[in-house]
């Protein structure tokens, strides 16, 4: 192989490797953004059929219908809230380009009662996920998420 086709290679795949990162960030912001408007099909689309959720004060649930039941049944009870995912770093991890990971902080508002919003709930705490990619794009096959804090009271106990 040539120095000029090499470099077109190296170049072609770094530039892969941009577009995989770039498209996972939207499928994290999409589906995030889709919790906060309870939007639940968008949200569990982002899910790989045998994915795995493991989130602190829950066990661990694997399968996409068990993910959106739980995570709808503990949700819908608040009249709004915010999913936010800070600090996002991605990273592609094998040659082949179909798998990745990622981390970042999650920082989570919820208001608890109607007419409520000065005294939201509030909890935060560190991501891990791992992606693949399949025919149709990126999805999400396992999150863990902790809860390294928490700020006033949680009315629903949706979390407990």
């Amino acid at each position: 192989m040539s120095s000029s086709a090499a470099d077109y290679n190296s170049l072609m795949r770094r530039v892969r490797v941009l577009e995989d990162k770039e498209a996972l960030r939207t499928l994290m912001i999409r589906g995030w953004r889709a919790l906060d408007l309870k939007d639940w099909e968008t949200w569990i689309a982002c899910w790989a059929d045998d994915a795995t959720l493991e989130f602190g004060p829950w066990e661990t649930i694997r399968g996409k219908e068990a993910i959106r039941a739980t995570v709808e049944r503990a949700e819908s009870a608040y009249p709004s809230m915010q999913h936010h995912i800070l600090n996002m770093h991605i990273a592609i991890e094998d040659e082949n380009e179909d798998r990745a990971t990622g981390i970042g902080y999650m920082w989570f508002v919820a208001v608890t009662e109607p007419g409520r919003t000065a005294s939201p709930y509030s909890m935060g705490g560190p991501y891990a996920w791992e992606f693949s990619r399949g025919r149709d794009g990126w999805l999400l096959t396992r999150q863990r998420l902790g809860v390294w804090w928490t700020h006033g009271e949680d009315t629903r106990k949706a979390f407990a």
